[in-house]
C-alpha cells in the first residue's frame, strides 16, 4: 500500500509526487492517457521531421518557479532554451513592439512608437525587480502567503503603496494609457492580459499583464530543449530515483471515502488502489466534487459554489510542418519565440467583445509560436515547427464571420477555422500559407480528449478574473488545498495561484498532506480510541 495516491501525471501531479517522495512517502501516480505530461507533452504527429508540443510549449512561469527550481530538474535532464527576441507584436503597418531579455532592446523598441516610452518601460521594470522575489514567494506558496505577504506590502509601502495596488487592479487598457504615449508599451501589456481570458477592460487585467510581461523581461518564454516533454521526462526521472511510481492508462473514477477519510480510489476496471496517507487530485474542480467524490461526502454549499464556478474561455490550437520561416512583415517578429497578431488595441477589445457574446471571433487573437526559431532541432534548417491558439466561447450563439460556425466543432467546421487563422497570420505575414507543408488542428473537444482536465478546451483551470482567484479559488473558501474531506487534496491548476505549468497547486497540496499526516493504519475513530484509553476517560 502506498503512503499517498496521486490523480493525475501533469506536471501538478508530478511535482506534488516529487514531494512526497523526498519526505520519504511511497508514492503511486495514476494517469488516465497512455503517456504522463497533462498539458505538457510533445510529438511528432505533425510531420515526422517536425517536433510539435501539443499543448503549451513556452515555460515563463516555470523559469521563474521556486517550487520548480528547488526540484534541480536540469540534474535529470531538462535544459531550456531561447528564441533570440522573447515576443513580437506586429502592426499592419510594419511597426513591431519587441520584448526582449536585454532591457535596452526592449526599451528602444516602446521608443519607436513614442519617444520616452522606453522611459517608461523601464520604470515599471524598476517596480517589478523591487518586489519580484516576495511576489513570486507569495504566488507560488500556500494562500494566505503570511511571510511573503508581509514582506511584499513592506515593499509595495516602498515602492508606492496605494497607488502602485491601484495600477495593479487597473484594466489594462487604462494601464497602457496612464504609461505610455505609443502603441508599443500598450500592446505589449495587453497581449500579455490576453494570455489569460481577461479583456483590455477588466479589472487586474493591468497586473497580470504587466506580471507577464515583466517575467518575459527577466526570464524570457524559454521552451524545454527538444520539446516540452522533456519537462515531463525530468519530471519522471527524479520521482523513479526516489522510488515513486506511475501508471498510464489508469483511469480514476471514485475517490473512496471509509470513516469520513479519503482511504484511496477505485479506477475504471474496477481495481481498488488504497492510500495509507493521502489523496492528492490534479484534477479539474468539477470533476473531483461533481464525479469522483460521492455528494454525500461534501457540504451542501460546495455544491451551489460549484454552479458558479466559471471555466475560463475555450482554446483552439493549429499546429504546423512549414518549408521556411514565416515571412512576416514586420522584420524583428522573425526573430521572436512568440509573436501576438492583433492590429492594435481596439482589434484586442473586437475580439472579446465578440467571445463575451457568444460568438467565434471573425479576426481572432492569435498567441503564434516559432518553436525552431526557439529551439532548433525542432525541424530541419530552414524550417519552422510552428503553432497557433486562440479564444472560443463555450457556448457558441453565433459566428462574427461568414462561415456560419456554430460550435459543433465536426471536421469541416474544425477545417474552417483553421483557416480563418491562417488568414489572420496571412494579415501579418503575406506568404504565409505558401509554406505549410502540414498542419493538425486541436479544436476544444479534441484538447478534453487528450487531457479531461482542459474542459472544452479551457486550460486554466478556471477563469482567472479576480472574482475566482485567492480566497474565491476554486470557490469561495480558504484558497488552500485542503477538502471537505480528511485526506484528499486538491493539486490541480483548479487550486490557487491557478494555470500556468510552475508546480505550485501540486506542492501545495504536498505541504497540506505532510502537515496533515496522520499514523499509518489508524482512522480517526481508531486514534480517538487510542487517546482516550492513554488518558483514562476510555477504554
Amino acid at each position: 500500500m502506498a503512503d499517498a495516491v496521486v490523480i493525475g501525471a501533469g506536471p501538478n501531479g508530478l511535482v506534488a509526487a516529487n514531494l512526497l517522495a523526498d519526505a520519504g512517502w511511497s508514492v503511486e501516480v495514476l494517469e488516465e492517457q497512455p503517456e504522463p505530461g497533462g498539458a505538457v507533452r510533445h510529438d511528432r504527429g505533425v510531420h515526422p521531421d517536425y517536433v510539435s508540443d501539443v499543448f503549451s510549449g513556452f515555460y515563463p512561469l516555470a523559469a521563474a518557479s521556486p517550487v520548480l527550481a528547488r526540484l534541480r530538474l536540469e540534474e535529470h535532464g531538462l535544459r531550456w532554451s531561447h528564441a533570440p527576441h522573447v515576443l513580437a507584436h506586429p502592426l499592419g503597418d510594419g511597426r513591431c513592439a519587441v520584448l526582449d531579455r536585454a532591457l535596452d532592446t526592449t526599451a528602444a523598441s516602446l521608443d519607436a512608437f513614442a519617444a520616452g516610452d522606453g522611459a517608461a518601460w523601464r520604470r515599471l521594470h524598476g517596480v517589478w525587480e523591487r518586489l519580484r522575489n516576495d511576489l513570486l514567494d507569495g504566488l507560488f506558496t500556500p494562500f494566505p502567503p503570511v511571510r511573503a505577504g508581509a514582506r511584499l506590502l513592506m515593499r509595495l509601502r516602498g515602492a508606492g503603496g496605494l497607488r502602485l495596488a491601484r495600477t495593479l487592479l487597473l484594466p489594462v487598457r487604462r494601464l497602457g494609457e496612464e504609461e505610455f504615449r505609443g502603441a508599443g508599451g500598450r500592446l505589449l501589456l495587453a497581449g500579455n492580459a490576453l494570455h489569460a481570458d481577461l479583456a483590455p477592460e477588466s479589472a487586474g487585467s493591468g497586473g497580470f499583464g504587466w506580471l507577464m510581461a515583466m517575467l518575459g523581461q527577466t526570464y524570457g518564454f524559454p521552451a524545454p530543449a527538444g520539446g516540452s516533454g522533456a519537462l515531463t521526462a525530468a519530471l519522471l526521472r527524479r520521482l523513479r530515483e526516489r522510488g515513486g511510481t506511475v501508471r498510464c492508462g489508469r483511469r480514476v473514477t471514485r475517490v473512496v471515502v471509509r470513516g469520513g477519510r479519503a482511504v484511496g480510489v477505485r479506477t475504471a476496471d474496477g481495481e481498488t488502489v488504497p492510500a495509507r496517507r493521502a489523496v492528492l487530485a490534479d484534477v479539474s474542480v468539477p470533476a473531483l466534487y461533481g464525479e469522483l467524490v460521492d455528494a454525500e461526502h461534501l457540504p451542501a454549499q460546495l455544491a451551489e459554489d460549484l454552479r458558479r464556478f466559471q471555466w475560463d474561455f475555450a482554446t483552439f490550437k493549429v499546429d504546423w510542418a512549414l518549408d521556411g520561416s514565416v515571412p512576416w512583415r514586420a522584420e524583428a517578429a522573425t526573430r521572436a519565440g512568440t509573436v501576438h497578431l492583433a492590429d492594435g488595441m481596439d482589434e484586442l477589445t473586437r475580439f472579446m467583445a465578440q467571445i463575451a457574446m457568444r460568438q467565434v471571433p471573425d479576426r481572432p487573437f492569435i498567441v503564434f509560436g516559432q518553436m525552431t526559431t526557439a529551439d532548433p532541432v525542432r525541424s530541419p534548417r530552414g524550417t519552422e515547427s510552428a503553432w497557433a491558439y486562440t479564444h472560443l466561447p463555450h457556448d457558441v450563439r453565433g459566428d462574427a464571420g461568414d462561415a456560419g460556425l456554430t460550435g459543433t466543432w465536426d471536421t469541416g467546421e474544425q477545417e474552417l477555422m483553421a483557416d480563418r487563422v491562417e488568414h489572420q497570420v496571412e494579415r501579418f505575414a503575406p506568404g504565409f500559407r505558401s509554406l505549410i507543408r502540414a498542419r493538425r488542428v486541436l479544436a476544444p473537444p479534441t484538447l478534453q480528449a487528450l487531457d479531461a482536465n482542459l474542459h472544452g478546451g479551457a486550460v486554466n483551470g478556471g477563469t482567472t478574473a479576480l472574482h475566482q482567484q485567492l480566497v474565491f479559488r476554486p470557490v469561495p473558501g480558504t484558497g488552500r488545498p485542503e477538502t471537505p474531506v480528511p485526506g484528499l487534496f486538491l493539486a490541480s491548476s483548479g487550486a490557487h495561484p491557478g494555470g500556468g505549468v510552475h508546480g505550485a497547486p501540486g506542492a501545495n497540496a504536498a505541504r497540506a498532506a505532510l502537515r496533515r499526516r496522520r499514523p499509518p493504519g489508524l482512522s480517526r475513530a481508531q486514534r480517538l480510541l487510542t487517546h482516550r484509553d492513554r488518558t483514562g476517560r476510555q477504554r
